[in-house]
């Protein structure tokens, strides 16, 4: 119970600078200094080199240049994440030392920690209203906490023993084997993400392959692969509609595209890039699937779950998912959900928050970091033609969320429509190259980090992810 309220709190304060973020103004208005600058009062427009007009945007307020040293410095910490864990559990005592070591371990919490040398520098060169100002009126933490709610809720057992009953017919048509397991996750839970939302989908799919697959003991190039597949199944997965994944969100209503031309402009060639990648994946690691181990989940209750439960869960979903950008509504329904729960204590379990507040966590720092990165992005973006256009989105995505990048481009002025799509499929397919690359990401590590010892190395991720994203990639470079 403590932890629930703790979550509450939490999900509470979060709300509440949800809404002054929505509703404030961007710029101070007592005349201090907005930080960061609006990308036209750089006046370079004149410039076409990429090279000059960083050059001139970093002489004009060098702060770009020291928020962006201490962005990548974030980016190289997660990295090494694993070579702390493995220190930590050097010290068999638990002293402070290993305490901290296993604290800078923990890859959900990488981005909050440099969090607090981006403050500082930030009083240090622009003062406390900028910084102020930048922090609750300027960042979103809307999505953060969108994704803090959905995750608690579509881990819970009656949604997943629904996900579960579901995915278990088309398995069944396999033979109902690992490899019929591992083909209907990973085909048909990204798929969910285009109705339910990538981090709800992410959240049933992992949750599901650590019971159907990692619960079996894969080898780690096996383990590692599938992760890699998962990420990049779930980015492309929820494009067929214009409201589930975040880098669509981003450019929908300013582009004005609505459901039927994502699905006829990027929907069928993510089914078609998913499958392809699925079986390559399959047939490569085909002979892997007989060695696997006997399932075992201790945790799995074969009590049947009634149906107003069930259908109780699902509309508190549904109302997640409708009011994803109305922090009140959405922080109201989660409350009315605990209660739920508590009614129906028979047939759940315990509500996991640890994860879902670590996720949130995560994103808060990323959103923080991200807002800041505009003055080399853009440029970026915008002085690029549609083939190099799609790769430098692929790029840019491994090293930011995909929904910051595709959100900078409709800040760049005359992107044709092949600009368009060639910056938000680039965006997409690159989204599983690494756990910042889509929101959802972190979700998915942090259900299934417990299934690699030495924790999920950002290199083992790269190289699962690689092969699947080179397949996406061409999928949209050759079937548009």
């Amino acid at each position: 119970m403590r932890h629930i309220f703790l979550a509450l709190f939490v999900l509470l304060t979060l709300s509440a600078t949800a809404v002054r973020a929505a509703d404030e103004p961007l710029a101070a208005s007592d005349g201090t200094r907005s930080f960061p600058p609006p990308l036209e009062s750089y006046n370079d427009s004149q410039l076409t080199s990429v090279w000059d007009v960083l050059v001139n945007r970093v002489g004009q307020d060098p702060l770009n240049l020291w928020v962006t040293l201490v962005f990548f410095a974030a980016v190289i910490h997660t990295f090494f994440t694993a070579r702390f864990l493995k220190w930590s559990r050097r010290m068999e005592d638990r002293s402070l030392s290993a305490g901290v070591l296993h604290f800078l371990g923990e890859v959900e919490a990488v981005f909050g920690i440099w969090v607090l040398p981006l403050f500082g520098l930030l009083l240090w060169k622009i003062g406390w209203k900028p910084t102020r100002n930048y922090l609750e009126d300027v960042v979103s933490y809307t999505e953060p906490l969108f994704v803090v709610v959905i995750m608690a809720i579509s881990s819970t057992r009656p949604i997943l023993r629904l996900a579960e009953q579901c995915l278990s017919f088309f398995a069944r048509l396999g033979g109902g084997g690992p490899g019929a397991w591992w083909l209907a996750i990973l085909t048909l839970g990204p798929v969910l993400g285009s109705f339910i939302t990538e981090p709800a989908a992410m959240t049933i799919s992992a949750l599901l392959l650590a019971q159907q697959f990692y619960g079996r003991k894969p080898d780690t190039r096996f383990a590692y692969a599938t992760l890699g597949l998962l990420f990049v199944n779930i980015s492309v997965g929820g494009v067929l509609t214009h409201f589930a994944a975040p880098p669509v969100l981003m450019v929908a209503t300013t582009w004005q595209w609505d459901t039927p031309f994502m699905f006829r402009h990027f929907g069928w060639i993510a089914l078609v890039g998913i499958v392809i990648a699925n079986a390559g994946y399959y047939l490569v690691f085909r002979r892997k699937f007989a060695a696997l181990e006997p399932s075992v989940d201790e945790q799995q209750c074969t009590a049947s779950i009634p149906v107003w439960v069930t259908v109780g869960h699902l509309l508190f979903m549904a109302w997640s998912v409708l009011n994803a950008h109305y922090p009140a509504m959405l922080i109201g329904g989660f409350l009315f959900f605990l209660a739920f729960v508590e009614v129906t204590a028979n047939y759940q379990s315990e509500v996991q928050l640890r994860s879902p507040l670590l996720v949130g966590f995560f994103l808060a720092g990323l959103v923080i970091h991200g807002g800041l990165q505009q003055w080399w992005i853009a440029p970026v973006l915008g002085r690029l033609r549609e083939v190099p256009l799609m790769l430098g989105a692929i790029g840019l995505t491994a090293f930011n969320d995909n929904a910051a990048i595709t959100y900078l481009s409709t800040l760049v002025p005359g992107l044709t429509d092949t600009m368009k799509f060639a910056v938000v499929a680039g965006a997409i397919a690159g989204g599983g190259l690494t756990v910042i690359a889509n929101a959802p990401n972190p979700a998915g590590q942090s259900i299934l980090a417990r299934f690699f010892p030495t924790g999920i190395s950002p290199m083992g991720l790269l190289l699962g992810a690689l092969p699947a994203t080179v397949i996406m990639a061409l999928c949209f470079l050759f079937l548009s």
